[in-house]
């Protein structure tokens, strides 16, 4: 089998990937521990695509996702990145090992994504603009331009400082959610879909959420509630295949009733560094198995506490 695997940030097509240097770390780190796990495989033969000019991308993209079986794209939601390069494996008459394409616009559009939530009584943050607020892109990814702000002062400094660190898009509130901030990432196709253990989010808490790594897996009454809320979030969005992940806060009362959905992410998550070393399996193996119908690895996880840094 040929698989084609792509990371926007680690292909030297991107412009600004040096204005983005924690998200260019977590796809290095995705792409390396990719490129490991799949070289266990000896029935697959990757292809990747590495330092290519932003003029060539597309023609050096669409000629592998063309000649590949399968393609796999890491790609951030924002400006059209992922959805883009997902449409070119289309075009190319090449298969997704990922979302479809209107499943990826569901999902970077954050806040079609809250009121949808909110419509179906997922709980999710509030777009109501009542302090303290979350402001961050309406179709961002990896905490970019993203602020906790208490006041019309601090929200209009927010958005001055967004635009000065080099966001262009829009922007969006919603009410701050106070807990625990985790994720639970999920394997799909064939019409199943597998959670795998929960994992915490360690964030910066300089009111900026700046993405650190993680800690898995969650003590199992707090798992059970990632879960639960989890599986309720994704099953309203339509084609979410292969990888994604839900972002999520668990708050503190015990029966859940403050827990909330943050966003999905329909592509590989940073979250695959620390479950590739609880899997006593070949986490990857077991990603193209869901998505392909091949035999499916036995799956077992470890007890170990494992923690990660988003860097690898």
């Amino acid at each position: 089998m040929q698989l084609f695997i792509y990371e926007y940030l680690a292909s030297g097509a991107a412009k600004n990937a040096s204005a983005l240097p924690s998200l260019q770390a977590e796809g290095q780190a995705m792409l390396w521990a990719l490129l490991e796990d799949f070289a266990r495989c000896p029935e697959v033969q990757v292809s990747t695509l590495r330092g290519v000019q932003p003029a060539a991308e597309k023609d050096a993209f669409c000629s592998r996702a063309a000649a590949a079986d399968w393609s796999l794209v890491i790609a951030p939601e924002f400006e059209g990145i992922l959805a883009e390069r997902s449409r070119w494996v289309v075009e190319a008459g090449g298969r997704l090992v990922g979302a479809t394409l209107p499943a990826i616009d569901a999902t970077a559009d954050k806040l079609h994504l809250a009121r949808l939530w909110a419509a179906r009584g997922v709980p999710t943050p509030s777009l109501e603009p009542k302090y303290p607020l979350v402001c961050k892109p309406r179709f961002g990814a990896g905490s970019q331009a993203t602020f906790l702000v208490y006041n019309e002062a601090e929200l209009a400094q927010a958005r001055h400082r967004a635009y000065a660190e080099g966001w262009s898009g829009e922007l969006m509130v919603q009410q701050y959610a106070p807990g625990l901030a985790v994720s639970v990432a999920f394997l799909a196709g064939g019409g199943e879909r597998h959670s795998l253990p929960a994992a915490e989010q360690r964030l910066s808490r300089d009111g900026r959420f700046r993405y650190l790594g993680g800690r898995l897996p969650l003590p199992d009454h707090l798992a059970r509630r990632a879960r639960r809320l989890a599986e309720r979030a994704a099953e309203c969005i339509e084609g979410l295949h292969g990888w994604f992940g839900v972002d999520l806060v668990l708050g503190e009362a015990a029966d859940g009733s403050g827990d909330a959905a943050i966003e999905i992410n329909p592509r590989l998550t940073t979250s695959y560094l620390g479950l590739r070393r609880l899997a006593r399996f070949n986490l990857a193996e077991a990603l193209l198995a869901t998505v392909t119908g091949a035999a499916m690895p036995p799956w077992e996880w470890g007890s170990e506490t494992i923690v990660f840094r988003a860097e690898g």
